[in-house]
């Protein structure tokens, strides 16, 4: 069923690595060039074909056992998916490269989400074993959920989290048997009609993260999802529900990898937030595709009374990204906050930014974003902030600073704000700079390479983000920098 060796991209037969020790500094962290550039070749139980259509959803809906009201759900947002035209104003030109009829929307090797790694399937377990996730799991997080193309291989929380009420599982087993906290909140925050690409979520969605953090919990160690996809003509469509109830906090992270093809990968998930009174929700976000990937994401967050949802976002890789975390300020004195850094190499376009809706008085938001330009690469911010006139005391900061490293480097930004009344403030604040070539010079007088010295720069350029992702991402996010300035001088 399974083969034997690894098929590696550009490498063939590569030995898989071994694993660090535990405790070791380099444990989780470890990275190289082609950490994620690699597939297993599997045979897969449930394939739903190439192309897009009811028998699609019909496959997919009878393959997971859902109830008739997920189905009527996908039925109806394919009809939506289809009536809506491609975005003709954002990336456009990118987008066209997309062959809905050639993308295999679902692929599965039946399995249920194994509660220990000697339970996954001896190809998946494999995958990540390679990228490290088990010594993750291991070292720093409280519980983890590795997803293989549409379903999840692996999932499990320490017990401790159990048995304080605190959820995690898989959205398809969230929906089946947490029906009375997930339904009320599903689709409402990123309604199925909100663009093309969400509605192409709901119809066809598989794998994702539903949590649930009971009143009064602090869950003091992340949680982990890793979305891996391994195929190749293939879409991935997770979709991820959060909720913490009042007064609770949760820290959440995503790593995202697939191995580069010569056809086209599309990512299109869609991510709600709920954070009641009181509660904090971090989402941590560090994304490495490989520069065949569409990666065309929805994710919005809902802030009650005194509540913070805080999207820290790391996009490095990718085709195309589209993706702008936003959050809906409802309850008074409410924050949210979106840190952004975005690398676009050649010929990659990472159009990014963040949305703030503000409908409470006293309400707080936050927009930090960084974009590094290499060779032809494009990096775009685009951001909403919106305060109506009736709120007061409403306060918005955004910053926009982008790093050109080549005569052919492009960065565009395109902020809109909407503020009105007397009594809310709002500050802007946007740069674009290039690395100096006094400044390179004298790092090669220290004894720096040329592309030690501009890896250093850039590094310098995001350094105050970083520090607010865990060590373990942070060092991870230094090393992807420092692959990514190799060859893009001289």
């Amino acid at each position: 069923m399974v083969a034997d060796t690894a098929n590696t991209l550009p490498i063939e037969n590569e030995p898989t690595p071994s694993i660090p020790e535990a405790g070791s500094q380099e444990a989780a962290i470890n990275i190289d060039r082609d950490k994620g550039n690699f597939f297993y070749n599997t045979t897969y139980a449930y394939d739903a074909g190439v192309g897009l259509s009811e028998a699609t959803v019909h496959y997919i809906t009878d393959v997971k056992k859902e109830d008739e009201w997920i189905r009527n759900f996908r039925l109806k947002a394919l009809d939506v998916f289809h009536s809506k035209p491609m975005p003709t104003h954002w990336a456009s030109k990118d987008l066209e490269n997309i062959d809905f009829s050639k993308i295999r929307y679902y692929l599965s090797q039946g399995q249920k989400p194994s509660r220990t790694w000697e339970e996954v399937p001896d190809d998946i377990k494999r995958t990540f074993e390679r990228l490290g996730i088990p010594e993750q799991e291991r070292k720093f997080l409280a519980g983890v959920e590795a997803q293989f193309d549409s379903e999840a291989a692996y999932s499990k929380m320490k017990d401790s989290l159990s048995k304080e009420g605190v959820i995690f599982v898989g959205s398809t087993e969230g929906l089946m048997e947490h029906a009375d906290i997930f339904r009320p909140y599903f689709g409402k925050i990123i309604p199925t009609g909100d663009n093309k690409f969400s509605a192409l979520n709901s119809a066809v969605f598989s794998g994702g993260s539903f949590i649930y953090i009971p009143k009064g919990v602090k869950v003091k160690q992340p949680l982990q999802a890793y979305f891996r996809i391994n195929a190749e003509n293939f879409g991935q469509f997770e979709r991820t529900l959060i909720i913490a109830d009042e007064g609770a906090e949760v820290t959440y992270m995503e790593g995202c990898t697939a191995p580069k093809f010569e056809t086209s990968t599309l990512h299109s998930a869609v991510v709600e937030l709920v954070a009641l009174k009181g509660a904090k929700i971090q989402y941590i976000t560090v994304q490495n595709w490989s520069d065949n990937v569409f990666n065309l994401v929805t994710k919005r967050g809902l802030a009650e009374e005194e509540a913070e949802i805080k999207w820290i976002d790391c996009n490095i890789g990718s085709r195309l990204t589209m993706k702008y975390p936003g959050v809906i300020l409802k309850g008074r004195k409410a924050r949210g906050e979106v840190l952004s850094i975005a690398l676009a190499n050649n010929g990659q376009h990472q159009d990014t930014g963040a949305k703030m809706i503000h409908m409470a008085d006293e309400t707080t938001s936050n927009i930090i974003s960084k974009s590094i330009s290499i060779g032809k690469g494009r990096a775009t911010y685009r951001g909403l902030v919106h305060i109506p006139k009736h709120l007061k005391g409403c306060k918005n900061n955004t910053e926009c600073d982008a790093l050109l490293i080549n005569t052919d480097s492009r960065t565009d930004t395109y902020p809109a704000i909407d503020v009105r009344g007397a009594a809310n403030q709002v500050q802007h604040e946007a740069s674009v700079s290039k690395v100096s070539a006094d400044q390179i010079f004298y790092m090669q007088q220290r004894g720096l390479s040329e592309t030690e010295a501009m890896s250093l720069s850039v590094n310098g350029f995001v350094n105050d983000l970083t520090r607010q992702f865990p060590m373990e991402y942070s060092v991870e996010l230094k090393r992807l920098i420092d692959l990514q300035m190799e060859g893009s001088v001289g």
